[in-house]
């Protein structure tokens, strides 16, 4: 009876602690709680890479993630919205980005503000976006391009 009570104790801890810990992470991680700041969307063609709870990056310094994104049946155009720091003012003519770490990193939306003293609004929209760059789509262009090129190259050679 007494080795019962104690592993009931035990398991008891053990369950403390991990929900514990994962209510930490929740909160931490931008997941949970209410969002901290005002809310901008965007419309890009392509958001390869970027899901809820990317981050949304100004000069390189996080200034808020997104908080949501569909697409829009009647463009197929993909809708972002994101949650930005509420003492982040953001002109009307701000542009929105999909940038990358690196190479081979992770992608992140980034702002770069414009110069127009009309600053959006909570729910306003940014106009001016440029899509996710596909790293991968170019290289293979390039390698096939230039096999095309060798071989009109060869074929214009063997007419003459």
């Amino acid at each position: 009876m007494k080795n019962s009570m104690a592993e009931t104790a035990v398991g008891a801890f053990v369950v403390a602690i991990a929900v514990g810990f994962f209510s930490f992470m929740y909160f931490v991680g931008g997941l949970g709680g209410p969002a901290q700041g005002f809310s901008v969307k965007a419309s890009f063609g392509s958001v390869d890479g970027i899901s809820v709870g990317t981050d949304v990056r100004m000069a390189g310094i996080k200034i808020g993630s997104v908080t949501a994104q569909d697409l829009d049946r009647e463009n197929y155009r993909a809708n972002v919205e994101m949650s930005v720091d509420a003492t982040v003012k953001l002109p009307e003519d701000t542009t929105a980005k999909i940038a990358s770490e690196g190479l081979l990193g992770g992608k992140f939306i980034s702002l770069e503000p414009g110069g127009s003293e009309t600053l959006i609004a909570s729910g306003g929209q940014i106009e001016f976006t440029q899509d996710a760059i596909d790293i991968f789509g170019l290289v293979s262009q390039f390698v096939l391009g230039s096999n095309k090129s060798d071989d009109n190259k060869s074929e214009s050679d063997t007419a003459q």
